[in-house]
């Protein structure tokens, strides 16, 4: 097991972290939470190199992937860097990328009622206006559970707030900050529930968010 408790705040820098083979000849991973090994919660970075492939499988409990880099494609479709996508619980699929892909990828932490497949291109999804200078993004919410993109504007700065339910967060560009320390872009934050911090940036930051879902894991 690797990152399971809850009740931890947990900050991986993943820029510095080494690639682990797969199962999969071409597919590596850093792993951020494992519940076990090829089963169960699992957070990683993956990485396909040009050509590469994974057998088909099942997500019993879904999947949640974002595209960081490249082009990750599977019997649906071809997915640019900035897609965003929801695989329900029970759905299954062959994935590969013929010119390599880097993707955030979250797997067996679905609600099973939750049951929506989601696509969003983010190149091409609206900002909507959020508190302050802050634009967001919705990606998904289904009861407790919100995700979004939030883009920071330069020198902004957020009021204290407390994390019902958790908070993930994964920097996209920029570098992200709060009292706690300075999270340059490709760090992971889990926050746990009930978790404050007090955020700001000095440069424009864009990063993933997903909040009130630690409380039902």
């Amino acid at each position: 097991m690797l990152n399971m408790d809850f009740s931890q705040r947990v900050v991986i820098r993943t820029a510095e972290q080494p690639w682990v083979a797969s199962p999969a000849a071409g597919v590596e991973r850093k792993p951020l939470a494992r519940e076990e090994a090829e089963r169960g919660h699992a957070t990683s970075v993956v990485r396909y190199l040009p050509g590469s492939a994974f057998a088909r499988h099942e997500h019993p409990r879904g999947e949640e992937i974002l595209v960081l880099e490249g082009v990750f494609s599977d019997e649906t479709g071809h997915y640019p860097a900035g897609t965003y996508l929801r695989n329900p619980p029970g759905s299954g699929h062959a994935p590969y990328s013929e010119q390599g892909c880097t993707l955030l990828v979250k797997l067996h932490q679905f609600d099973q009622r939750d049951t929506a497949t989601v696509r969003v291109d983010t190149n091409n999804a609206e900002w909507l206006p959020g508190i302050g200078g802050l634009q967001v993004m919705p990606l998904h919410e289904f009861e407790h559970e919100h995700v979004a993109l939030v883009k920071w504007p330069a020198n902004e700065v957020f009021q204290p707030h407390r994390h019902f339910g958790g908070e993930e967060i994964f920097v996209l560009s920029g570098e992200f900050c709060d009292e706690h320390g300075r999270y340059p872009e490709g760090t992971w934050l889990r926050s746990p529930h009930l978790s404050q911090h007090h955020p700001f940036v000095d440069q424009e930051t864009v990063i993933w968010v997903k909040t009130g879902h630690l409380t039902l894991v």
